[in-house]
C-alpha cells in the first residue's frame, strides 16, 4: 500500500486500521493517542496496511505499542497464517532470529553492592564477549555447532552451561521443532561457530538490576523476584549466523514468490506457501538459527554466573541466581490458537514482540501454570524494565502476543548524531548506573533518548489487558555490545 493510513479509533489503547485496496484484513495497533501522532510520521502503518495483504493471513494484521518501521514488517509486528493458504516471510521474522531475553533472579541484596559496581562491572565485562564480530570464549567443532542447531539449549546444558532445571523456564524449552542445519548455509556455519556464547552489538546487552517496585505479589512470589534483590538480564539473539541464514533466503523467497503468484506489496515481504519445499526450507534453516539464540544466551548466563559466583566468592545456588524465563522476539512458530471456535494450526509472526501466553497454558512450567507467563519488557540503559504476565485477553485477542521493549524514537544514525561529544558514561554513572562497551558509537547509538518511554508502552499493553504488570526493574551495571 502506497502512501500514509489513517487510524480509527476504537478505545483508548486500541485503534483499527480499516481494511482497503488489497488488504484482506484490517489492522489493529495497540497504542496510546500520543503514540499514535508519532507514528503518522513514519511507514510503521503502511507496513502494517502491507503485511495485511499476505495470503491466508488471519483476522488482523497487529501492531505492538513499541511499533517502529523494520524491515518488511514493521517492529512490533505480529501477524498469524493458516497452514493452508498462509506464507511464511523472513521479512516477519527480521535478521536477528530469536533476538530475546533471558533474566535471571538472586537474592544478592542491591544495598550491599552499591558501593561495588564498578568492580561488577569489570567483572561482567571481563566475562561477557561483546561487540561487532566477538568471538566467544568457547570454540566449537562442527559436530557441536550441528548439535547445537538442532537442539538448542539442551545440547549447551548437557556440556555444563546452566542446568536441565532451565529448560522448563525457556520458551518452547529451548528448541523450535523441525530444525534443519542441513538447511542452514556453509557461510552462516562459518559465522556462527565462534560466536556462540557471545553478547554481540547494537541493542544488545547483559545487565544488572534491582527491583525497584512489586505490583503483582502472588505473580512475583511464583516468579521469585523479591522488593529490592539483584536481577540480571541478557539481551542477545543468533548473532551473524541469524543474519546470514535471513540474508541466504530473502532471494529464494524472492523466486519463490514469482513462481507462486504471490503480489508483494513491498518487496521485503517476499514470502513462499506453507508446505512447498521453499517454505520447509527457511523454516527449517530459521529453527537452527532459533535453536543456536537459546543455546548462546544459555551459555552467556552461565558465563556471568561464574563472573557473579567468583567476584561475590560463592556459587551460583547460594546466591539464588536461577532462571525467571527467557523469551523470542523474533521468530515464525507453529502454534495451535483458536478461530471460529475450534483449535487451528497457525504460524504465528512475531517482529519485535513477545509471547504472552495466559494462566492455565499447557505449555507453562508448573510454577507458573496459574498466574502466566513472565513477559520480560526491556527498557535502555538510563530508566527500567518491566515484568509482565500474560492473560486470558492475550490469548482470545493478539495471539498470546504483548510487546517486547521501548521501541525505538530515533535512528541510529540520528541518536549518534544529537548525542557526539555527550559525556553519556559519565552521566549514567552519577545517577549510579555503570555502563561499559567495546564501543563508543555504540553507546551513542542507544542513548535512552532513543527509545519511547517503555513505560507508556507497558501502560497501553496493560491497559489493553494483554499483559499486567508484577515488577519493575532498574539498572546498576550494563555491558554493551
Amino acid at each position: 500500500m502506497a502512501g500514509k493510513v489513517k487510524l480509527q479509533r476504537i478505545d483508548e489503547f486500541r485503534w483499527r486500521l480499516p481494511k482497503e485496496g488489497k488488504m484482506r484484513v484490517p489492522g489493529l495497533v495497540f497504542a496510546s493517542e500520543a503514540m499514535v501522532r508519532d507514528l503518522e510520521r513514519d511507514q510503521s502503518l503502511v507496513q502494517v496496511a502491507n503485511v495485511a495483504e499476505l495470503p491466508g493471513i488471519v483476522h488482523e494484521s497487529m501492531a505492538m505499542p513499541d511499533i517502529h518501521s523494520g524491515y518488511g514488517f514493521p517492529i512490533g509486528g505480529v501477524a498469524a497464517f493458516r497452514e493452508d493458504g498462509g506464507v511464511v516471510s523472513p521479512g516477519g521474522v527480521g535478521y536477528d532470529i530469536n533476538c530475546g531475553v533471558r533474566l535471571l533472579r538472586s537474592s544478592i541484596p542491591a544495598q550491599s553492592v552499591q558501593s561495588r559496581l564498578e568492580g561488577l562491572s569489570l567483572a561482567l565485562g571481563a566475562a561477557i564477549p561483546s561487540g561487532v564480530g566477538s568471538k566467544s570464549h568457547r570454540r566449537v567443532d562442527d559436530t557441536e555447532l550441528e548439535d547445537v542447531l538442532r537442539r538448542g539449549a539442551q545440547a549447551v546444558v548437557e556440556r555444563g552451561y546452566g542446568s536441565a532445571a532451565d529448560l522448563d523456564r525457556t520458551e518452547a524449552r529451548g528448541c523450535l521443532a523441525g530444525a534443519d542445519p542441513s538447511r542452514v548455509s556453509a557461510r552462516a556455519h562459518e559465522r556462527g561457530r565462534p560466536q556462540l556464547g557471545s553478547l554481540g552489538s547494537g541493542n544488545h546487552f547483559c545487565e544488572l538490576g534491582r527491583v525497584a517496585e512489586l505490583y503483582d505479589e502472588a505473580a512475583a512470589e511464583a516468579f521469585g523476584l523479591e522488593l529490592g534483590a539483584v536481577t540480571l538480564m541478557i539481551h542477545s539473539g543468533s548473532r551473524g549466523l541469524g543474519y546470514q541464514v535471513c540474508d541466504d533466503y530473502l532471494q529464494q523467497m524472492l523466486r519463490a514468490s514469482a513462481k507462486y503468484g504471490i503480489a508483494l506489496p513491498d518487496r521485503q515481504l517476499c514470502a513462499a506457501p506453507l508446505g512447498t519445499p521453499e517454505a520447509d526450507g527457511y523454516l527449517g534453516a530459521m529453527a537452527a538459527a532459533a535453536n543456536f539464540a537459546f543455546a548462546n544466551r544459555q551459555m552467556l548466563a552461565h558465563f556471568a554466573c561464574q563472573a557473579l559466583g567468583r567476584f561475590f566468592g560463592q556459587d551460583a545456588q547460594s546466591l539464588g541466581l536461577r532462571l525467571l524465563y527467557d523469551v523470542c522476539h523474533n521468530i515464525a512458530k507453529w502454534e495451535q490458537h483458536e478461530v471460529g471456535g475450534k483449535q487451528r494450526r497457525l504460524c504465528v509472526h512475531r517482529k519485535g514482540a513477545t509471547r504472552a501466553l495466559g494462566p492455565g497454558h499447557p505449555e507453562l512450567p508448573d510454577a507458573y501454570r496459574a498466574v502466566g507467563q513472565p513477559v520480560l519488557v526491556p527498557g535502555d540503559m538510563g530508566r527500567y524494565s518491566f515484568v509482565l504476565v500474560g492473560t486470558s485477553q492475550a490469548s482470545a485477542e493478539s495471539w498470546s502476543s504483548c510487546c517486547h521493549g521501548a521501541g525505538r524514537r530515533l535512528s541510529r544514525s540520528e541518536a549518534k548524531r544529537i548525542s557526539q561529544g555527550r559525556p553519556l558514561v559519565r552521566e549514567l554513572r552519577s545517577r549510579g548506573i555503570f555502563v561499559s562497551s567495546e564501543a563508543k558509537a555504540t553507546l551513542f547509538e542507544e542513548i535512552p533518548e532513543a527509545y519511547k518511554d517503555v513505560a507508556e508502552v507497558v501502560d497501553v499493553v496493560v491497559g489493553a489487558g494483554l499483559a499486567r504488570k508484577v515488577a519493575r526493574l532498574e539498572p546498576l551495571v550494563v555491558v554493551k555490545g
